[in-house]
C-alpha cells in the first residue's frame, strides 16, 4: 500500500475503533443472527452473468482525486434511477470522509430497488462483513493491495456463511494469487489506488492472464469485472470481447448533468 490508499485504510482504522465502541462486534452479530436469510434473486454474479448491460452503477457523492461530483446526491432518488435505466447491480459507496458516503445509503437504497447491492469500501475487518448484511447489501468488495492472502480469504469466508458474494478488486498480476473458491467475482481495477490515475487499457492488458488464472475452475470460475474509467458504449463492448460480464461506472454516471433522467443513456 502506499499514498492515497495508505491514508484511506488508516483512518479506516481509527474508524472502526469509534465504531466497535458505539456498538460492540457482539451485538452486532447478535443483531445479524436475527435477520432473515438473503432473497436469492439478489445474486450479483447471476444478474450480471444474465444482464443485457453489465452495468455496475455506482452511486458516490466524491471521490479523494476529484473531489465533489455531487454533495446533495440522494440514495433514495438515482439508485432507483439506475434501475429504471437498466442497471444490473448497484455499488453505494460507504465510506464517508473519503467518498462522502455512508451505511444508511445502502439501507435507504435497499427497500427502493430490486437490484443486488454492492457494499463499497475498504473493508479490513469482519466488523465490516457484518455491517453489511446489516444494512441490506448483497454483496462486498474485498481489495487484495489492502489485505494479505489469508485475510482476504477470512473474509471471504465469512461473508459467504452471511450469505453474501464477494467481489475482488486486483490492479497487478502478482495479486492473482488471491483468486480461489471463494471469489464469486474479480473486479480488474482501471484505477491505480495509489495515486488513484485510471487507465481502462489495464482491463485490456491484464484480460489474457486474468483468464488463464480462473480457466482451471470451470463452472465455479468467478465472473470477470471491469472498474472504473469506462465512459462509452463501444468500451464496454470491446471489454466484452475481452472476456468482461461487468462493468463498474461511477463518475461518467454521477456527473452527467441529467443523472435522473436515464443515466445510462449516456453510454
Amino acid at each position: 500500500m502506499n499514498d492515497i490508499l495508505n491514508e484511506i485504510v488508516a483512518h479506516k482504522r481509527a474508524e472502526l475503533i469509534l465504531q466497535k465502541q458505539a456498538v460492540s462486534p457482539e451485538h452486532l452479530c447478535t443483531q445479524v443472527k436475527d435477520l432473515p436469510s438473503r432473497p436469492s434473486h439478489r445474486s450479483m454474479k447471476q444478474s450480471l452473468k444474465t444482464s443485457s448491460t453489465g452495468i455496475i452503477a455506482e452511486f458516490k457523492r466524491r471521490s479523494p482525486s476529484k473531489g465533489w461530483f455531487n454533495q446533495d446526491a440522494r440514495a433514495d432518488q438515482i439508485p432507483p434511477a439506475y434501475e429504471r435505466a437498466g442497471a444490473a447491480a448497484l455499488s453505494i459507496l460507504t465510506d464517508e470522509k473519503y467518498f462522502g458516503g455512508s451505511l444508511g445509503d445502502i439501507r435507504t437504497a435497499c427497500p427502493l430497488v430490486s437490484l443486488p447491492i454492492l457494499r463499497k469500501d475498504f473493508i479490513i475487518d469482519p466488523y465490516q462483513v457484518y455491517q453489511a448484511r446489516l444494512v441490506g447489501a448483497d454483496a462486498i468488495l474485498l481489495i487484495a493491495a489492502c489485505l494479505s492472502t489469508a485475510q482476504c480469504r477470512e473474509l471471504a469466508c465469512l461473508a459467504h456463511e452471511l450469505q453474501l458474494e464477494v467481489l475482488l478488486e486486483v490492479h497487478r498480476p502478482e495479486e492473482l494469487d488471491y483468486i480461489d473458491e471463494s471469489i464469486d467475482m474479480v473486479g480488474m481495477n482501471n484505477r491505480n489506488l495509489g495515486s488513484f490515475v485510471t487507465d481502462v487499457n489495464n482491463s485490456f492488458r491484464m484480460a489474457p492472464v486474468l483468464k488463464q488464472a480462473i480457466s482451471p475452475m470451470g463452472e465455479q470460475a468467478p465472473l470477470l469485472v471491469s472498474e472504473s474509467g469506462i465512459d462509452s458504449a463501444d468500451t464496454m463492448a470491446k471489454l466484452r470481447e475481452a472476456g468482461f460480464q461487468g462493468f463498474l461506472i461511477g463518475e461518467a454516471l454521477m456527473t452527467h448533468k441529467n443523472l435522473l433522467d436515464k443515466p445510462l443513456n449516456i453510454l
